[in-house]
């Protein structure tokens, strides 16, 4: 299949696989609300064709399998005062990833590259999720004045022991030996041998017994602290954890690096982002599917008329200054009614689902 330029996202159907290709490279891949709407009518027919046993998602060559949404068009409208535009994306977006979490077919995500925000979205709500050596994970948006979504509420609290929190309150990245170790990726096959995969893939040989055929155990090893991440991120507001690691950053040795580090790190995040983002997790784990993305919409209905959104694509993406002043600017000045204010019910007609 040849990928023209002009469409930025590819179907097709091979053997007994339906292919999905993101083609987007030259903007990471990110996703627009045609790409979702797209993806979902077109996974809805292939769910009812008996000829496709499974879908395929890969994406064009490039240094991204899917960088996120596209959040120069979000800022855009938002800053226009057309919201309800911006909230319809939302709205698409979510749809799409719980059509994903409830897929009767296996659906496989080959990913070789960065997968952030929106790409984690269409991939990890998938029964498979393989990651190359070049696989780059993250859910960064609390650096943005924005929360982890598109179903992060429901996978990040059951990654392994802390590390979805973790994730969530400091946007690191994650190579594929620490995406194992957390279960975001199920599986870890060398760029190389992508091609012959997917080609095996697409006949009719068992997905589970031809992934496992493939998958190697990836060559470096974890270098997330796994047990520091346990200790430090299990207390119960945002407060707590940076108090736990900066008390350890003024230890010394490796351990205490690194948790100064990370300290440094979280002091630069929106103080309401993060607040929203460990209520999130300590509640996501409790949830259903269906609550958690309810949840996410009426956090995504107050973010898109709040101030922090706008200016930490402002200050990251647009002006590229590295410095937004959020509102409020300290954690001591976010309360909890301001927390809760964005998990509160919606008028019924603009609720999710």
């Amino acid at each position: 299949m040849t990928a023209s330029p002009d469409v930025d996202i590819l179907f097709h159907q091979q053997g007994s696989a339906g292919l999905v290709t993101l083609n987007r490279p030259q903007a990471l891949n990110a996703l627009t609300r045609q790409m979702v709407l797209g993806l979902r009518a077109k996974l809805e027919q292939w769910r009812d064709d008996p000829a496709v046993t499974r879908v395929i998602v890969t994406a064009s060559p490039g240094r991204a399998f899917c960088a996120g949404g596209d959040l120069r068009e979000i800022y855009d409208l938002g800053r226009a005062g057309r919201q309800p535009e911006a909230l319809a994306f939302f709205r698409a977006e979510y749809g799409l990833n719980a059509t994903i979490k409830q897929y009767p077919k296996p659906y496989i995500a080959l990913i070789d590259g960065i997968v952030m925000g929106g790409g984690v979205g269409i991939s990890a709500h998938g029964s498979h999720r393989v990651a190359s050596e070049n696989w780059v994970f993250a859910m960064p948006e609390v650096g943005i004045g924005f929360f982890p979504d598109v179903g992060a509420t429901w996978f990040l609290p059951r990654c392994h022991g802390q590390i979805g929190t973790y994730c969530a309150l400091t946007g690191e990245r994650l190579g594929a030996a620490d995406a194992m170790t957390a279960g975001i990726a199920t599986h870890h096959v060398p760029r190389a041998r992508l091609p012959e995969l997917l080609d095996r893939l697409c006949g009719d040989a068992a997905v589970d017994e031809t992934l496992a055929s493939f998958a190697r155990a990836p060559a470096g090893e974890p270098t997330l602290l796994r047990q520091d991440i346990s200790r430090s991120f299990a207390h119960e507001n945002v407060e707590e954890i940076l108090a736990h690691l900066e008390a350890e950053g003024a230890v010394g040795g490796a351990t205490s690096a690194w948790a100064a580090a990370t300290a440094k790190i979280m002091r630069t995040k929106a103080p309401l982002s993060l607040k929203i983002a460990l209520a999130q997790i300590r509640r996501g784990i409790n949830w259903s599917f269906a609550e958690c993305m309810r949840a996410e919409f009426r956090i995504v209905s107050r973010v898109l008329y709040d101030h922090d959104f706008y200016e930490g694509v402002r200050a990251l993406i647009i002006d590229k200054d590295n410095q937004p002043r959020w509102r409020p600017d300290r954690l001591t000045d976010v309360s909890t009614a301001e927390v809760e204010r964005h998990f509160a019910a919606i008028p019924e007609e603009f609720a999710w689902p």
